[in-house]
C-alpha cells in the first residue's frame, strides 16, 4: 500500500467513525422497536431528495441538497411515527412499501438523465474513499449533537425524538457512505452484540468491518462500499462464532 492510499484512506475511515457513532445506539434501538427496514427506507428518501435537488438544478447548493435530504428523511420518519400509532401491526409493511416507492421515484426521476445510472450507484455504494476532510465538518457537528440528545434526552424512551434523531444521521450518513452501509453500519453490529454485549463492543466490529473493508477495497481496486458491508458482515459473523463458542464453555 503506498503512501497515497494511506492518505486516501483517512478521511474515508474519519467518515467510517462517524457514521457509526450515532448509527450504533441508533441499530440497538431499531432492533428493539423490531423495524428493522426504517433505514433503508429513511436512508433511499434522503437520496431521492438529494436526486430531486440535481434534477431541478444543474448544479445546486451544498445547503440545498442537504435541506432536501433532511426534509425527505424527516417527513418519511414522522409519517412512519405516525403509523407506529395508528398502524403498528403493519408498520413493517409500510416501510417496505415506502422503501419500494422511494426506489422508482429515484428511477423514474433519473430516466433521461445521462448521468443518471451513475448518480443512482454513488447513492446506493457511495463514494467512501472519495470523501475529504473538509467534507466531514458537517456531519461531525451533527452527530455530536444527535449523540449528546441520545444519551441525554433518552431518546430510546421518546418514539418522536427517536424518529428526529434517526433522519439526521441518516441524512448526513447517506450521503457520505450511501445508502448500503447507511443499513450495515446500523443492523451489523447492533445483530451481532444484541442485548448481552454493550456499546464498545458493537462499535470494534464495526470500525474492524470499516478498516478491513477499506484496506481490501484499495488492494483489490473493488467498489468500497460493498466490500465494507462484506468486511463488516465477516467481522460480525466471526464475532458471533466465538460467542458461541464461550457461551457453550462448562463453568469450572
Amino acid at each position: 500500500m503506498t503512501l497515497f492510499d494511506l492518505t486516501l484512506l483517512g478521511p474515508a475511515l474519519l467518515a467510517g467513525i462517524i457514521v457509526l457513532g450515532t448509527h450504533v445506539p441508533l441499530g440497538r434501538q431499531v432492533l428493539a422497536r423490531g423495524i428493522i427496514f426504517i433505514d433503508l427506507a429513511v436512508a433511499q428518501l434522503a437520496g431521492l431528495g438529494v436526486i430531486l435537488v440535481h434534477v431541478l438544478h444543474d448544479q445546486p447548493q451544498g445547503w440545498s441538497i442537504q435541506l432536501s435530504a433532511f426534509l425527505a428523511a424527516l417527513a418519511g420518519s414522522m409519517g412512519l411515527r405516525w403509523a407506529e400509532r395508528h398502524w403498528a401491526d403493519i408498520l413493517e409493511a409500510l416501510i417496505g412499501i415506502i422503501f419500494v416507492l422511494s426506489v422508482t421515484a429515484a428511477l423514474i426521476l433519473l430516466a433521461n438523465d445521462p448521468h443518471g445510472g451513475e448518480r443512482l450507484k454513488d447513492l446506493l455504494s457511495g463514494q467512501l474513499l472519495w470523501v475529504t476532510y473538509d467534507d466531514l465538518w458537517l456531519p461531525f457537528v451533527l452527530s455530536v449533537g444527535v449523540l449528546v440528545f441520545w444519551f441525554k434526552g433518552r431518546a430510546g424512551e421518546n418514539p418522536t425524538l427517536f424518529y428526529l434523531l434517526f433522519a439526521l444521521s441518516v441524512t448526513t450518513s447517506v450521503q457520505l457512505v450511501g445508502v448500503y452501509l447507511v443499513f450495515a453500519s446500523l443492523i451489523i453490529p447492533a445483530l451481532a452484540t444484541g442485548s448481552k454485549y454493550g456499546l464498545i463492543m458493537a462499535y470494534a466490529i464495526g470500525l474492524v468491518g470499516y478498516i478491513l473493508g477499506l484496506a481490501g477495497s484499495v488492494f483489490s481496486d473493488l467498489p468500497t462500499g460493498p466490500v465494507v458491508v462484506w468486511a463488516m458482515a465477516i467481522a460480525a459473523l466471526i464475532f458471533a462464532v466465538f460467542r458461541s463458542k464461550i457461551q457453550r464453555q462448562p463453568v469450572i
